[in-house]
């Protein structure tokens, strides 16, 4: 899937599944390293799911006579030209390969994001200006804060190759869904049947939901192995207009 295929259905089914769904969704296909490991919320919840493709960025180990704050003024260094260039509705992921020494980004390169439209952003190192970033109407993902400039640790080598978050594989333009749990990544190719898998499972869901707080056993209900079930939640849909 290319950066920009992500249909406006499949987005907006995302938009309301949460991440816990996708990933049982995945589960049952065979995908059990999906989730991108120990990222939270910078700041507090946004209201909505992040939703966007894949950009990614990796660094690796800083070598200390190629990361002179001068590297910065080079258009191309590619952690800034991954910020000029992440495609409007896309989420760039970083690869700060599981280490917070140092940042993988800050508050004025994530509001440059921000402003051009794209739809979030994760590390699984970390963001400095955390405070700024947490205010700024842009999801973001990290592991913790992390004040020093990223080129204390990390060098920015490669744009949108495949790479690893988290422990989770982020091919460019798999979709990355984030909620107020966490991160998920649904390889391209799943896309659409995932969105319309987990529109499914949120709506029995919801209705187990409801069954259980009247009170009623979890027993051939959760899963659905009674024909009453069945019956029962295709009413509830049929009610409840889901």
């Amino acid at each position: 899937m290319a950066l920009d295929t992500l249909s406006d259905s499949t987005r907006q089914k995302l938009m309301g599944v949460s991440t816990a769904t996708l990933a049982t969704a995945l589960y049952k296909r065979g995908f059990r390293n999906q989730a991108i490991q120990d990222v939270h919320p910078v700041g507090a919840p946004k209201g909505r799911n992040m939703v966007g493709t894949a950009y990614t960025l990796r660094y690796i180990p800083a070598r200390e006579d190629l990361n002179p704050v001068s590297v910065f003024q080079n258009p191309d260094h590619p952690q800034r030209k991954g910020v000029e260039t992440c495609p409007p509705g896309a989420v760039m992921v970083f690869d700060s390969r599981k280490d917070a020494r140092a940042a993988s980004a800050g508050s004025i390169l994530l509001t440059r994001l921000m402003v051009r439209g794209c739809a979030g952003v994760v590390t699984d190192g970390g963001f400095r200006d955390s405070p700024e970033i947490g205010r700024l109407d842009l999801p973001a993902y990290h592991h913790r804060p992390s004040a020093p400039t990223n080129l204390t640790c990390h060098q920015a080598l490669d744009l949108n190759v495949p790479i690893g978050c988290g422990d989770a594989p982020v091919w460019p333009g798999d979709v990355i869904v984030g909620d107020d749990e966490g991160v998920i990544v649904i390889p391209a190719h799943l896309a659409d049947e995932i969105a319309e898998e987990a529109v499914e499972m949120t709506a029995f869901e919801d209705f187990v939901t409801e069954e259980v707080k009247a009170g009623r056993s979890i027993v051939g209900l959760y899963p659905a192995t009674r024909e009453e079930t069945r019956t029962a939640f295709a009413a509830w849909r049929k009610q409840h207009k889901r």
